[in-house]
């Protein structure tokens, strides 16, 4: 997780970068911890396509201490941020759910680790 000052608030305050930063959380669309994982008849990789997928538990983590961040008045924004196929809309919306403030997807054709 990265928490950064917003240089605009910064300039036009003059006062320390305290209770006005953003934080980034980065989340990654995984398969769930629960599921016993299978390899492909032919040994070429792991098969996921019937597999549950969710966010890494390290990622889940990483947005509850931005969202204390957030509740002791250090952070302004909490956002959430991944990059990957249309599915990982859903890891990004488990964040919100949890109490982000907004998420942002970046598309990508190219394929992930876990595809």
């Amino acid at each position: 997780a990265f928490f950064v000052p917003c240089p605009r608030q910064l300039a036009s305050s003059g006062s320390t970068a305290l209770g006005r930063m953003r934080g980034l959380v980065a989340v990654k669309r995984v398969v769930d911890y629960a599921v016993k994982v299978r390899v492909k008849p032919d040994r070429s990789a792991v098969d996921i396509e019937s597999v549950k997928m969710s966010m890494n538990p390290f990622c889940e983590i990483a947005v509850e201490e931005g969202l204390r961040l957030r509740e002791k008045g250090h952070l302004s924004e909490l956002i959430a941020v991944s990059c990957g196929p249309d599915k990982v809309s859903e890891t990004l919306r488990q964040a919100l759910a949890m109490g982000a403030d907004r998420a942002i997807h970046i598309k990508t054709p190219m394929p992930t680790d876990q595809e």
